[in-house]
C-alpha cells in the first residue's frame, strides 16, 4: 500500500525526539508508518515507546543500540540544531543504506547544506527542509502533529538534489498534513527566514529587554502578549541560528531600524499625514497574512 508516494513498509528514523521530531513521529505513526527514534534523553525514548508512536528507540550514547536503527532506516529526519545536524551526518553516514534520503528541520540552510553535501558519500542524498511550525513550549511531551495543519513546509534543494528526492520530501510533508509546501533555494530560504522568523525574535527579545518594570505584568493587554510571545526563547538554539545567518539578519535589523526611525521622525515633526500613511500601508500588507 502506498500513501502519497511512500510505501507503508518504509521505515523512518527520527534523530532528536523533541517537539518537532516528536510531532513528526506521531504524525507518521498515525499514518501507519514504522518510526524509530534516537535521542540523548532516555525519558523521551521511553515516552515514545510507551505511547506507541515509535516502534524502536535508542539513546545516542549507546552505539550498540543506535547503529542497527540507522542501518535499518529508509529515511532519516534530523531534528537537531544546525551544527549537530552536520556533525551527526559526518559521523554516521557510513551506516546509511545506499540511495537513502536524509532531511532535517533546522532553521538555517546555506551552512547546513554546504557542509553536509560537501562531505556526504555519493550514493546518499541530503535534501534540507524546514517545517514552519512550533510552540512556546519544547520537548516530546508537548509534541502534537496538529501544529502542522496550518503550517507551511519549505524544501530547499541545491543543484546536487534529484527530483526523486524532492518528490519524496513533498510526500513526507503531505503525509504530515502541512497546509502549504514551498520550494526555495538555500539562499532564498535564509533571506526569507532572516525577516519572517529571526528578525521577529530579535524584536520580541529587544522589546522585553527595553523595560524592566516588574509591575508591567499587572497592566498588560493582548497586544503586548502577542508581540512578545516568542520572547520565551531557547538561547542556545537561537544564538546559533542568529550567528549562522548573521549577515542576512544584520541587514534585516538595519532595514527595520530605518522604519522605526521613520515613525520617530513623523512624531518629532508632527507629520500626521505621513504617520497615517505608514499605518495604512502596514494594514494593507498585513491583510495578505490573514487566514
Amino acid at each position: 500500500m502506498i500513501e502519497e508516494g511512500i510505501e507503508k513498509s518504509h521505515k523512518f528514523l527520527i534523530v532528536g525526539l523533541g517537539l518537532i521530531g516528536g510531532s513528526y513521529a506521531k504524525g507518521l505513526a498515525n499514518a501507519g508508518y514504522e518510526v524509530f527514534a534516537i535521542d540523548r534523553d532516555e525519558t523521551a525514548i521511553a515516552y515514545g515507546l510507551k505511547e506507541g508512536f515509535i516502534r524502536k528507540g535508542a539513546v545516542n550514547t549507546q552505539e550498540q543500540d543506535t547503529l542497527p536503527l540507522i542501518q535499518e532506516a529508509d529515511t532519516i529526519i534530523l531534528g537537531l540544531y544546525p551544527q549537530d545536524t552536520v556533525d551527526w551526518v559526518k559521523t554516521y553516514q557510513e551506516n546509511f543504506k545506499p540511495h537513502m534520503i536524509v532531511t532535517d528541520v533546522s532553521g538555517v540552510k546555506q551552512f547546513v547544506v554546504a557542509e553536509i553535501q560537501a562531505a556526504l558519500r555519493p550514493d546518499v542524498e541530503f535534501l534540507a527542509s524546514h517545517p514552519m511550525a512550533g510552540k512556546e513550549v519544547s520537548g516530546v511531551f508537548n509534541s502534537d502533529p496538529a501544529i502542522f495543519l496550518e503550517a507551511n513546509f519549505i524544501i530547499t534543494p541545491s543543484d546536487s538534489n534529484s527530483m526523486k528526492a524532492i518528490n519524496h520530501i513533498k510526500a513526507l510533508a503531505t503525509i504530515l498534513k502541512f497546509r502549504h509546501i514551498a520550494i526555495l533555494s538555500p539562499q532564498e530560504h535564509d533571506e526569507m527566514i532572516g525577516f519572517l522568523s529571526q528578525l521577529t525574535h530579535v524584536i520580541a527579545v529587544s522589546l522585553m529587554n527595553s523595560n524592566d518594570n516588574p509591575h508591567l505584568v499587572e497592566y498588560t493587554g493582548d497586544s503586548f502578549r502577542d508581540l512578545t510571545r516568542i520572547a520565551n526563547i531557547n538561547e542556545v538554539l537561537w544564538s546559533e541560528l542568529f550567528l549562522e545567518n548573521k549577515n542576512i539578519l544584520i541587514q534585516q535589523i538595519d532595514n527595520f531600524m530605518v522604519q522605526v526611525s521613520n515613525i520617530r521622525k513623523t512624531l518629532v515633526e508632527e507629520d500626521i499625514p505621513t504617520l497615517k500613511q505608514l499605518m495604512i500601508q502596514s494594514t494593507e500588507r498585513r491583510k495578505k497574512f490573514n487566514k
